[in-house]
């Protein structure tokens, strides 16, 4: 009896053995996956003022033809008004890190100083949360004021995010207001929202259903890692001899 629980004690110990790394590597990919995919201001490319560079899509939400018809729609204007405006997608901030953080860090890397900063205007996207924020120089502030400023980055771009995360149309709609205001023309104002009944959702988004699903997996393993010695024990205890 003896010798039958020292092999179930070394069997448990190896099957421990066997089993904790796949723990801890189902672990690490729920936890560690999702700030691996955020994207940092290091991780941009640089731009400088004067350089023909509109949009940058790293959250890759915007079709060709649209990214394309606001790069010549922002080109055509600091032609014009020498008023530079650039828009950015990206898909998972930095831990710690907000939308405002970000977009002003990422002004200040691409416009280092004052000068640069003047005649630049700068419209950021995080696809995840749909937040948005803008940054401007002091040049632009005296065209486009903080107020219109902001009202393009939380009415402007924020209300096709909310009625079906319609980015194109986002980003369409805030040029076109842009372009209006840093060009002289009225300000034609944020879009007018319908007031609808909103059913709340019972769908996981997707998301949640890999966390979900990971979970499911760990809680598995642990429990096949304590249940398969007992029951080896028990078995060899109740049928030996």
């Amino acid at each position: 009896m003896k010798q039958l629980l020292n092999r179930l004690d070394e069997s448990q110990k190896y099957l421990q053995r066997l089993i904790l790394p796949l723990v801890l590597c189902v672990l690490a990919s729920v936890f560690v996956a999702a700030p691996a995919n955020a994207t940092g201001v290091y991780q941009m490319p640089n731009i400088r003022a004067g350089e023909p560079t509109w949009v940058v899509d790293k959250a890759e939400v915007l079709s060709r033809l649209n990214e394309g018809r606001l790069s010549n729609t922002l080109d055509d204007l600091a032609k014009k008004t020498g008023k530079e405006v650039r828009m950015v997608t990206m898909h998972r901030l930095d831990y710690g890190e907000t939308i405002d953080s970000f977009t002003k860090a990422l002004f200040e890397k691409w416009f280092p100083t004052p000068q640069a900063q003047a005649k630049q205007a700068l419209l950021v996207i995080d696809t995840l949360t749909n937040t948005t924020a803008i940054q401007t120089g002091e040049a632009v502030k005296s065209v486009l004021p903080d107020d219109i400023a902001e009202s393009v980055a939380s009415e402007t771009v924020a209300v096709p995010l909310r009625t079906g995360n319609k980015y194109n149309q986002a980003l369409l709609d805030a040029s076109d207001r842009l372009v209006a205001v840093l060009s002289g023309e009225p300000d034609p104002g944020p879009p007018v929202v319908e007031e609808k009944i909103q059913v709340e959702s019972t769908f996981k988004s997707a998301e949640e259903t890999d966390t979900q699903n990971s979970t499911i997996w760990v809680v598995t393993i642990l429990i096949i890692a304590t249940v398969v010695p007992m029951a080896t024990y028990f078995f060899y205890q109740n049928f030996s001899g």
